[in-house]
C-alpha cells in the first residue's frame, strides 16, 4: 500500500500536479495590472512579508508608506499612501500586481517595480556611480512578493 501512495505522489508529481512553480519575471501575466496566479506557487506568509515590508535591504516597504501596525519601525514615509486598510480596497490579485510591478496600475507611480528584470533604463551598480552590468536580478523573490501580499491582506481599516 506504501508503494501505491509513494507512486502515485510520483506520478502526479510528475504531471505537475504537486509540484509548484515560480513564474520568471519577464512572463508575469498582467490583467488590467493585477496577477491572478501565485508567482511562487506557493501561499504567502504574512509574518516574513511583515519582515521584507520593514527590512531596508529587503521591500522596505515603509519607507514610502505608513502602517499603523508598524508604527514601532523607524522611519515611516509618507510619499506613497497609508496601507491601513488595503485589504479592503484592492483584491489579492490586485496587490499582487501592485507590488510586482506598480507601473502596471499607475502608470506615473514613483514605486519601484519589485520583480521586473528587464527594460529598465540605465540602472546603477549599487552605490557607485557607474551602470549595472549584466542581468539583473528582481528586487525581491517571487516568494517574497506572495508573502508582502499575504501581509497586505491582513491589513483591514
Amino acid at each position: 500500500m506504501k508503494r501505491i501512495l509513494i507512486a502515485m505522489a510520483w506520478t502526479a508529481a510528475g504531471a505537475g500536479l504537486v509540484s509548484a512553480e515560480t513564474v520568471d519575471p519577464t512572463a508575469v501575466m498582467y490583467k488590467e495590472g493585477a496577477v491572478e496566479q501565485s508567482l511562487s506557487g506557493a501561499t504567502g506568509d504574512a509574518a516574513a512579508g511583515k519582515i521584507v515590508m520593514t527590512t531596508r535591504g529587503q521591500g522596505n516597504c515603509i519607507a514610502c508608506h505608513e502602517v499603523t501596525e508598524l508604527l514601532n519601525s523607524p522611519f515611516h514615509g509618507e510619499i506613497g499612501p497609508t496601507l491601513d486598510g488595503v485589504s479592503e480596497r484592492w483584491s489579492e490579485a490586485e496587490l499582487r500586481g501592485i507590488v510586482a510591478n506598480a507601473k502596471m496600475t499607475f502608470e506615473d507611480t514613483m514605486m519601484p517595480a519589485f520583480y521586473k528584470t528587464k527594460g529598465y533604463i540605465r540602472p546603477g551598480k549599487a552605490f557607485t556611480g557607474k551602470a549595472a552590468e549584466g542581468d539583473l536580478p528582481p528586487l525581491l523573490t517571487a516568494q517574497q512578493i506572495e508573502d508582502v501580499v499575504a501581509y497586505l491582506l491582513t491589513l483591514k481599516e
